[in-house]
Formats: C-alpha cells, sequence, structure tokens
C-alpha cells in the first residue's frame, strides 16, 4: 500500500456530484490467492469481524488443475476498528498460515491512468467519456499519441495531450519521452486504445500488469497486423476483439474480456472493421473497469474476474 492509497483512505476525496450507491462507499478489498486448503473463507471472514467490519461483496474461486484458491473480499471502512497501516502486520499470520499472496485495495483511491492512442479515436473517445461520465472512476494526467487525430478529443475533455511521433529509427528515444512523463503524472495504469505500436520489453518491464490492451480479434485467432484481412481471407462466421495484460510476447499476455459478433459472405473487407469498431470499445472499456474496481486477478497466463 502506497502512501497515496492511505493518504486517500484516512480522507477520501469527494465522488462524483450523483454517485451512485455502490460508488459513495469507502470500502477495503481484499484480493487473495493461495493454496487451496479448508479454513481460508472462514479465516478472512473471522479476521475481518473481529475488527468490526461489514462485509458488502465476497467471491471466490477455485482452479481444480492447480488446486489454487482466489478470493475478493469486500468491506466498509467506516466502523472498521483496525487501522489501515496496521493491516498488514496483523494481517501478516493468516497469509503466512495459508501461503497467500495477496493484495489490500481501497475504492477511495483513484488509479491514474495514462491513454496511448493512434490514428483511430472511437476507443479513445469511448474511454474519455465513460471516465468523464463518472463509469470509469479514475483520473487521467495525460493522453499520449504518434498521431494527431485525438488532439481535439483531449482538448474538448481538458485533458493534457502529449503528440510524440514514433519510427524506427526514433523508438527508443519516443519510449524514454513516454516513460518521463509517465514516471512525472504517477501513473498507475496505461490503456492501449488502438496504440498501432509494439512497446518494448524493457517499456512492458516498466509495468507489470499495468498495460491493457485491446486487439481486434478474438484471440488466439489472427494475432499480429491486420487481423480484420486475415480474418476476411480466411473467410470466417464470426469476428471478435480481446483485451488483454501486455507481456512481452505479442497478443499473448493474460486475456482480461472479449466478445464475438456474427458477419456472413456477404460483408466485405471494410465492413469487417466498421462492425469491429463496436466491439473493441465495449471490450475495451470493459477491462479498464475491472482492473479500477480491483476485480482481477493474474495467475499464469490467465485471469480471474470476480463479478
Amino acid at each position: 500500500m502506497g502512501r497515496r492509497d492511505l493518504k486517500q483512505v484516512l480522507n477520501p476525496e469527494k465522488g462524483p456530484s450523483t454517485p451512485s450507491p455502490a460508488r459513495s462507499r469507502n470500502t477495503g478489498i481484499l484480493l487473495i490467492d493461495c493454496p487451496d486448503a479448508k479454513g481460508i473463507v472462514l479465516a478472512v471472514a473471522d479476521f475481518l469481524y473481529r475488527h468490526q467490519a461489514n462485509i458488502v461483496h465476497a467471491d471466490q474461486h477455485q482452479d481444480i488443475d492447480t488446486r489454487t484458491f482466489f478470493m475478493r473480499v469486500e468491506w466498509e471502512l467506516d466502523g472498521f476498528q483496525l487501522p489501515v497501516e496496521e493491516f498488514t502486520e496483523k494481517f501478516s499470520p493468516i497469509a503466512g498460515r495459508f501461503g497467500m499472496r495477496w493484495h489490500l485495495r481501497f475504492s477511495a483511491t483513484k488509479l491514474r491512468m495514462a491513454i496511448f492512442a493512434s490514428a483511430l479515436t472511437h476507443c479513445l473517445s469511448d474511454l474519455l467519456h465513460r471516465q468523464e461520465t463518472s463509469e470509469l472512476r479514475c483520473d487521467i494526467p495525460l493522453l499520449i499519441s504518434n498521431h494527431k487525430a485525438g488532439e481535439r478529443l483531449a482538448q474538448f475533455h481538458n485533458i493534457p495531450f502529449h503528440f510524440i511521433p514514433v519510427s524506427p529509427d526514433t523508438k527508443s528515444k519516443a519510449e524514454a519521452q513516454q516513460l518521463e512523463l509517465l514516471e512525472q503524472h504517477k501513473i498507475d495504469l496505461i490503456v492501449l486504445a488502438r496504440y498501432m505500436q509494439i512497446l518494448s520489453p524493457q517499456f512492458v518491464s516498466k509495468f507489470p500488469q499495468g498495460i491493457i490492451n485491446v486487439h481486434h480479434s478474438f484471440l488466439p485467432a489472427f494475432s499480429g497486423a491486420k487481423p480484420y484481412h486475415q480474418a476476411y481471407k480466411r473467410g470466417v462466421k464470426i469476428i471478435g476483439a480481446t483485451s488483454h495484460y501486455v507481456t512481452d510476447v505479442l497478443d499473448d499476455g493474460p486475456i482480461i474480456e472479449q466478445d464475438v459478433l456474427r458477419v456472413s459472405h456477404r460483408d466485405q473487407p471494410d465492413d469487417l472493421p466498421r462492425k469491429g469498431r463496436d466491439l473493441e470499445k465495449i471490450v475495451l472499456a470493459r477491462a479498464v473497469r475491472w482492473h479500477l474496481e480491483h476485480r482481477i486477478l493474474v495467475y499464469g497466463n490467465k485471469t480471474v474476474i470476480f463479478d
């Protein structure tokens, strides 16, 4: 837990002017994965109960093949009698007993999200609208693009726009500029909103499980460049979109969300991208929202998405 997390929990910022009941709660969120064993749920629930926690949501899952247990539990901080700065010390004995990997998050802490975009702006426009209407509860301190197509959108939403061209000869320099901006603005999450550049392994390593991409196919089918053209040549009857965390391997990171749409022999090469854009927006927005709400646990190259 960072200082910013603690500061916002102890002094939560005001939410949107018309928050939903769920959004107005100041809650703690505990994400757990560990070897499956008897008594995990009881131990966690009893720990929270002994400190007067009012649990508002709990979900769990068992991976049968690996015998791994996953849990997300959320409780109101109002009336919770364990100071958050003491949570780690008090919870560590339980975590050690069950071999837990665990993360403590707080709903009052807004993540700081940077958006990377290129010439296509449909995903960018959708994310900015959802953030402005408080569907995505985050701060967006900057937008980085290698094209100027999104500049007017950024200006409309009062978000600083940074134009950083990228070419094979300037890629290293461009990434250095980007990383400097990300560090300056203390970015927690990067969203690639159809950013048509491959990030270097050195860049990706700075944000483990902190970069979300949308790919315009139903992965693992048609990875790489021009997936709609690949799909058309193959004569598919379904096209899809996939949102995933970025890793060193292109289009191979843990999948967060996918959706599909039927197409037919009548659809021409220009029809597939047009129809697919709606899928791309929805799939990316869902993945970003789940990340912001701390509903995702990554294990191996897979994810658990809690309801």
